[in-house]
């Protein structure tokens, strides 16, 4: 093998490499909070017994799920500029992440919506609760429960998923190696240590995600 590895340069850049980790993480976890709270008012929809609601967030979910979360980034890079609406790389990546993780939520939510007994339902309304007090301390703290792993596995998800913004010229981990691998030609080194980074955040993920649920979730 003629390769000759050279780290140097990958050393020289770890601190822009690390910044641009942090990016990642922090599109990811924007597009998360952004996904939650869409995803559950898509939820909510998708149950309801009026097609005016139910029907746009079905095509939303949809759309989400059964296309690729690429297509999905350049619509919201490239579709809307039809329509004169020009986002920056950073938003457009927070957009189609956050569309992307609302329609699988939503999935998850109304999953979790179904598994709460409606016995439940009816015996917090006879204790005279109204409708919306029974869903913020009975039936959503249940459904954010069933749900909470699969929510993890989606913010995982919405890490790896960012790197695919560097096809709109955002500048996250995979955008930043990519710069720097093709003006020093050290391809392997850079994408190995990208790598290493991806493999730290996704496990400090996990690792909290497991923290917090032992927390929150021991009772």
């Amino acid at each position: 093998m003629d390769y000759n590895f050279h780290w140097r340069p990958v050393f020289n850049k770890l601190p822009e490499l690390l910044s641009a980790g942090l990016t990642t993480l922090e599109v990811a976890t924007l597009s998360m909070i952004i996904g939650i709270f869409c995803g559950l008012l898509l939820a909510i929809a998708r149950m309801s017994d009026n097609k005016l609601i139910r029907w746009p967030a079905t095509v939303w979910v949809e759309l989400a799920r059964n296309t690729p979360a690429l297509f999905q980034l350049f619509f919201f890079g490239f579709g809307l500029g039809a329509f004169s609406i020009h986002l920056s790389p950073y938003f457009i990546v927070v957009a189609g992440l956050a569309f992307n993780n609302a329609g699988y939520l939503a999935e998850n939510f109304r999953g979790g919506f179904q598994a709460v007994p409606d016995t439940q339902i009816r015996a917090a309304r006879s204790l005279g609760m109204t409708s919306t007090q029974t869903y913020i301390r009975i039936v959503i703290p249940q459904v954010l429960r069933i749900v909470y792993h699969p929510m993890t596995n989606q913010m995982v998800w919405a890490v790896l998923m960012s790197s695919l913004g560097m096809m709109v010229g955002f500048r996250e981990l995979s955008g930043e190696t990519q710069f720097f691998a093709s003006k020093t030609y050290r391809m392997f080194e850079y994408f190995a240590v990208a790598a290493l980074i991806y493999y730290a955040i996704v496990k400090v993920i996990l690792g909290g995600a497991k923290l917090a649920s032992f927390r929150l979730f021991r009772y």
